[in-house]
């Protein structure tokens, strides 16, 4: 065998792995589904010799290591629950140490995210849990109360919709037990994939919940408010879930509202951020409430809505010995206080996230002894941009005047919106510049790829054409830019549009491959360059599936005619091989 022939075998076994691979990934089995959506459902008690313990995983093929039980045993009750009577609901996030999900099950993830906005991708390093937890009186315990939460685990930050879906299940297992956890996750093993584009109507438990999965670069305001609507169609209740994640922003965020802009400086650049509250809920809105600020820029260090001191990673975020990591922690426990008092920027929230916040100075992080201490931003953070008045003034007149928190909610979030946009567009302009002209790409060389970022050659633009001319705001925009360069938000967004735009270029390169005369060119080549050119116009069809490439049906049919009129012009024996 000579040398072309173990080439093209070598290009022949990868295409039909390749091709195994695609079957495996298109069958449907057990659960599957149920995966798409839900890694599993837990239930926590309280036992009084072991405190919280694990009752029970479903489904039960899912197996969680013993650091996964333990944060989800921990961070499933407040951690000072006294307090908390009734029915609590909070949400949390833990790192992923159990086994990775099956191979034909990750080609659907892959295939998900890349058709999804950054902000609601799936995490395949973390776990969000979310909460339904229940503490009430019972004379037939021997500690005197019923305590138990229900959690739903998810890799996907589907934030509203499985606060919603939680809010469903767990009442009514409180009421019928076990099985009604069984029979919720049957059902929710019949839901059809969440497709970016689509609106589905997901049954439960004799409802249905209706969402609308956003589609990469979709997103915008969309749904203004946070009241939910339940119709009575023809059959099962209809609950309209507006938004999958979007926080409410203004809620959340109203005990600090004079800092809004500082805050968004220290999540868009990274900034080591502790939220002290007086209970999971309002720690976990906020976390979110703050994450959501920068959208649609993803935020992509570890942030953790809701963390305690029996967290897994506990040492290596409150240690001394090294500076605080870029995260942002919400925490209840007054320990914290004190713990964390060297960390840089601190948000104290107070009992009622409803009050208007009279602390519209930051203090230094150095007056924050106690987790009693005022509500306020502890910081020593000089912002770079100018302080806008005006949204402060706009949202302190609807509060005056008893506007509706959805009004107000949409007022800042489209502010936030309109600001991180700004900031951005000079990003994204300078990106584009550094795409090869379209007339330099040749059908008989390699893709081309997007040119490197020059940091210094991007800030020299910022003067003329920099943010400041869309946003009005003044202040040190290249300062602020030069702080986001170092952050991993910037590492992310640019790697992603990196990415994007290659894929791009590798679609101008397919189109002019597929109006090349091949056979022209091939009638002067040997015959090691016409193979080659044929395994890679193969490798380059073969990239059309992995890469999910946006490819026309008559761009596809020129380019398998090319290389099939390439494959017949060879000799016999070549010919033989390479139609294997």
């Amino acid at each position: 065998m000579n040398s072309i022939e173990r080439t093209v075998n070598r290009q022949i076994m990868r295409e039909r792995t390749k091709s195994d691979r695609d079957e495996m990934a298109n069958t449907v089995l057990p659960w599957d589904r149920y995966s798409n959506w839900l890694h599993c459902m837990c239930v926590v008690t309280f036992d009084l010799e072991l405190g919280q313990a694990l009752e029970f995983v479903y489904p039960s093929h899912i197996k969680l290591s013993d650091k996964e039980k333990m944060n989800i045993c921990y961070l499933s009750f407040p951690d000072s629950n006294s307090g908390c009577m009734g029915d609590t609901q909070f949400n949390f996030r833990i790192r992923q140490t159990s086994h990775k999900a099956s191979h034909h099950l990750t080609v659907r993830r892959k295939e998900y995210d890349r058709n999804s906005p950054l902000i609601l991708q799936s995490d395949s390093s973390h776990l969000f849990g979310f909460v339904y937890f229940r503490q009430v009186k019972d004379k037939t315990s021997r500690r005197g109360y019923f305590q138990k939460s229900v959690v739903l685990m998810s890799r996907l930050p589907y934030i509203n919709l499985f606060t919603e879906l939680v809010e469903l299940v767990a009442p009514e297992y409180f009421d019928k037990g076990e099985q009604l956890i069984e029979a919720a996750c049957h059902d929710i093993d019949q839901w059809l994939n969440p497709v970016p584009g689509d609106t589905l109507q997901l049954p439960i438990m004799g409802t249905v919940l209706q969402v609308k999965v956003p589609a990469k670069g979709d997103f915008k305001l969309g749904a203004m408010g946070f009241t939910r609507e339940t119709v009575q169609p023809m059959g099962s209740p209809l609950t309209v879930v507006p938004s999958l994640h979007a926080a409410e922003t203004f809620m959340c965020l109203q005990p600090v509202l004079p800092h809004i802009q500082l805050l968004w400086e220290l999540v868009l650049t990274n900034e080591p951020l502790v939220i002290m509250g007086p209970s999971p809920g309002v720690t976990c809105g906020t976390v979110h409430a703050l994450i959501n600020t920068i959208a649609p820029l993803k935020y992509m260090t570890d942030y953790r809505p809701y963390f305690t001191i029996h967290d897994s990673e506990f040492k290596e975020y409150t240690t001394r010995t090294q500076g605080p990591p870029s995260v942002i922690l919400g925490v209840t426990n007054p320990f914290f206080a004190k713990t964390l008092q060297h960390w840089p920027h601190i948000v104290r929230i107070g009992e009622s996230v409803h009050d208007k916040s009279k602390a519209n100075k930051p203090k230094k992080p150095g007056s924050l002894k106690t987790l009693e201490s005022k509500p306020g931003v502890y910081t020593q953070y000089k912002p770079y941009l100018s302080r806008d008045k005006t949204i402060i003034k706009k949202l302190a007149k609807g509060i005056q005047s008893r506007r509706p928190y959805e009004v107000q909610d949409a007022m800042l979030r489209r502010y936030l919106l309109e600001l991180t946009q700004s900031f951005m567009f000079s990003l994204e302009r300078y990106v584009t510049s550094l795409m090869p002209l379209q007339r330099n790409i040749s059908p008989w060389k390699h893709p081309p790829r997007l040119k490197d970022f020059d940091i210094e050659e991007f800030l020299q633009t910022v003067e003329h054409s920099g943010p400041q001319l869309t946003s009005g705001l003044k202040g040190d925009w290249e300062g602020l830019y030069r702080r986001f360069f170092k952050s991993s938000n910037f590492q992310g967004w640019f790697q992603s549009r990196e990415e994007e735009i290659n894929h791009k270029l590798l679609l101008l390169h397919l189109e002019a491959l597929s109006e090349a005369d091949l056979q022209k060119w091939c009638s002067d080549k040997e015959e090691v360059q016409v193979v080659d050119l044929v395994l890679k116009l193969r490798q380059r069809l073969a990239e059309i599936t992995t890469l999910n490439l946006p490819v026309k049906p008559d761009m596809l049919q020129k380019l398998n005619e090319g290389t099939e009129m390439i494959v017949n012009s060879l000799p016999e024996d070549l010919r033989s091989v390479l139609q294997v």
